[in-house]
């Protein structure tokens, strides 16, 4: 097939990289489209993938430019889908499933966030959507009725060990690895879902790190401005060494949500603290039935400092969260496997899924 694979966020470059490789194996033809957004084109270049960048300047400064450039990427998308003679459209995005349809094309749209929390993106794709895979514990609303709903998590398309080994010699290449260390990840909290979330302000960053000094190095990675006492601990890393050197931390602790998922499904304790928290299914997963993490809204400050400062002084701490780990893996499928036949068997996967859904523990 010619298939399309849309990415609008570094997190969907690690969602599908695994996924593109095995299609390029199976003598698929794999067009990569993308708009600019943060390290996205970064991440590309050094996979050596070959992509099409069909909006090189993000502004989005309302929701009338968000709906102008949605109309942009979708006359983009549909022109590329007709000159490339493209089979199957697959992403994230609202484009997917509006090109989609418009063509008559077979589209698969992936995500895990619950619906209530992403309301922009139902009211955009949510008409237009012939299917979207997303994990079992998430809430897909309305749209349950086009889910294809699997037993895993994005995160486990890339660091399922079966696609990764943390390096510790790709660490050194930053700092002493043998030396305790702990990251802290501070988001823009900027897109369009994010609106009235708020997250790790500074005199609570501050707070953190004097908790923490004691018992380590710490290292923050920042998509925001930092305040001038924070730059002594920032520290530059290759967005394709980042999941190394969070393997081997102690702790991580921030705002967002992707690398709060990524820190638990490689068994490092995560705290997550933004207003996010009790909304997100596949999060509650992990913190509340797996234990590999802990979900603090913003008004529980002190909370906060009492998790951070238990986790840090926890008895056989590394013993404990990895055994949590290989019981969450021993549950759950490699996603990129299933991903990957899922779309090189559609639509054929999708009914193949809602007659038994248990055929996706035996894809190999």
């Amino acid at each position: 097939m010619n298939i399309l694979i849309q990415l609008s966020h570094p997190a969907h470059f690690h969602l599908y990289k695994n996924v593109i490789r095995n299609l390029q194996a199976n003598n698929h033809k794999v067009f990569i489209v993308i708009k600019t957004k943060d390290i996205l084109e970064d991440l590309l270049k050094e996979a050596n993938f070959p992509y099409y960048n069909i909006l090189p300047v993000d502004k989005r400064n309302s929701k009338f430019d968000i709906f102008k450039q949605m109309l942009i990427k979708d006359f983009r998308i549909l022109s590329f889908c007709i000159k490339n003679k493209i089979d199957l459209l697959s992403g994230s995005t609202p484009e997917v499933a509006q090109v989609g349809w418009l063509l008559r094309r077979f589209s698969v749209n992936t995500g895990e966030d619950d619906m209530a929390v992403v309301p922009a993106w139902a009211k955009a794709a949510g008409r237009f959507v012939q299917t979207i895979l997303s994990p079992q514990v998430c809430d897909n609303g309305k749209l349950n009725v086009k889910s294809v709903k699997y037993n895993s998590y994005h995160e486990l398309a890339y660091l399922h060990p079966n696609h990764f080994t943390p390096d510790r010699q790709i660490v050194e290449k930053y700092f002493p690895s043998e030396k305790p260390y702990f990251i802290l990840r501070f988001a823009k909290l900027s897109a369009h879902h994010d609106k009235g979330i708020q997250g790790i302000k500074t005199e609570i960053a501050q707070k953190l790190i004097d908790i923490l000094r004691p018992c380590g190095d710490i290292y923050i990675t920042s998509e925001r401005e930092l305040e001038p006492q924070f730059e002594q601990y920032r520290i530059a890393i290759n967005p394709l060494d980042m999941h190394h050197v969070m393997a081997f931390a102690q702790l991580y602790i921030g705002d967002s949500q992707t690398m709060a998922a990524e820190a638990g499904v490689l068994g490092v304790p995560f705290v997550r603290f933004n207003d996010f928290v009790g909304r997100i299914g596949y999060l509650r997963e992990l913190e509340d039935f797996y234990k590999l993490g802990f979900g603090i809204k913003t008004n529980e400050v002190e909370r906060l400092y009492s998790i951070v400062s238990e986790v840090i002084t926890m008895p056989n701490r590394f013993e404990i969260f990895q055994q949590r780990r290989q019981k969450m893996l021993s549950e759950k499928i490699d996603y990129a496997k299933f991903l990957t036949w899922f779309i090189e068997n559609y639509p054929k996967s999708k009914q193949k899924m809602k007659e038994n859904p248990d055929f996706q523990y035996f894809i190999k």
